[in-house]
């Protein structure tokens, strides 16, 4: 079993935008409550278009008031040409783009085919490493469609030797509505390898997948506290793996994450009272002893 592991902290961009919008103040609240968790990494914001995704009209304004923590690595998500140029305006050098093996996803998505998002993906490359970023490959729906069913672990290897042969920096594959489970991790990382993984639990797989994962090498895994979010675009997505789950499974096996679990129950139960609703996170519900690990 590996000795540590290396979490990125997705609530703020994918966890929010599945949310109602919330306060652009309580978004900077959230990231820089995170920000002292321990956690060293954060997706903050996406730069898309208001109409696509009002949850993240504010990013501009989001990201220009966050107390910017030099020992983490913020990133942001965008969907084209323009999104990258804001991103790289606002000063982020860790940029991510979705595409999903998923053609009918894709759509619903990016209102454009697979094809077509990895010809626009080969376009942005070059611009991000000119402006002195990079850019990671998400691929969605690699573990299955609730469109289209079962995704063959081929179809996602050829994503992948065509975006690292244009000249991705990292891969990342993301279970999109929580249809993975140990056996469909196997299958996939046999065939092909990403840098980072992206559980959903909504059909309450997440812990056991990312168990799974580890027995075969992968370390660096999203998570989001609280488990907030899913994906506006694909029915039944709702239910990232908590991340506060996770580093206390993490943290009982003796494997290091470098995150305060306390300071992240904290973090999670003021997203609670931001959101206004009862989170699924199962170590908000567990009572005290929990932060005992």
């Amino acid at each position: 079993m590996v000795s540590s592991v290396s979490i990125r902290e997705v609530a703020p961009r994918d966890g929010l935008q599945n949310e109602e919008p919330v306060p652009t103040e309580a978004k900077v609240k959230l990231i820089d409550a995170l920000s002292d968790t321990g956690v060293r990494r954060i997706e903050a914001v996406s730069f898309v278009h208001p109409r696509a995704i009002p949850q993240m009209a504010d990013a501009d304004e989001v990201w220009s008031r966050v107390a910017k923590n030099p020992g983490i690595r913020y990133s942001a998500l965008i969907p084209n040409t323009r999104g990258a140029q804001r991103a790289i305006a606002a000063g982020f050098r860790e940029i991510e783009v979705v595409v999903s093996a998923s053609d009918t996803h894709n759509q619903r998505n990016l209102n454009r085919s697979t094809e077509q998002s990895l010809e626009d993906i080969a376009q942005l490359i070059p611009l991000i490493h000119a402006a002195g970023a990079t850019l990671e490959v998400i691929v969605a729906t690699s573990f299955g469609c609730p469109f289209e069913g079962d995704i063959d672990p081929d179809r996602v290897a050829g994503i992948v030797a065509r975006v690292r042969a244009d000249g991705a920096d990292r891969i990342a594959f993301g279970d999109t509505t929580g249809m993975a489970t140990p056996r469909r991790v196997r299958d996939l990382l046999s065939s092909v390898r990403p840098d980072l993984l992206h559980f959903h639990n909504t059909r309450g797989t997440g812990l056991a997948n990312i168990l799974t994962a580890l027995d075969l090498g992968i370390t660096e895994f999203d998570a989001s506290v609280g488990g907030i979010g899913g994906c506006p675009y694909a029915p039944g997505a709702s239910g990232n793996v908590a991340t506060e789950e996770v580093v206390h499974m993490l943290h009982d096996m003796g494997i290091d994450t470098g995150i305060d679990l306390d300071r992240l129950i904290e973090t999670a139960e003021m997203a609670e009272k931001m959101l206004g609703r009862t989170l699924p996170s199962g170590v908000l519900r567990a009572g005290p002893r929990t932060r005992l690990v």
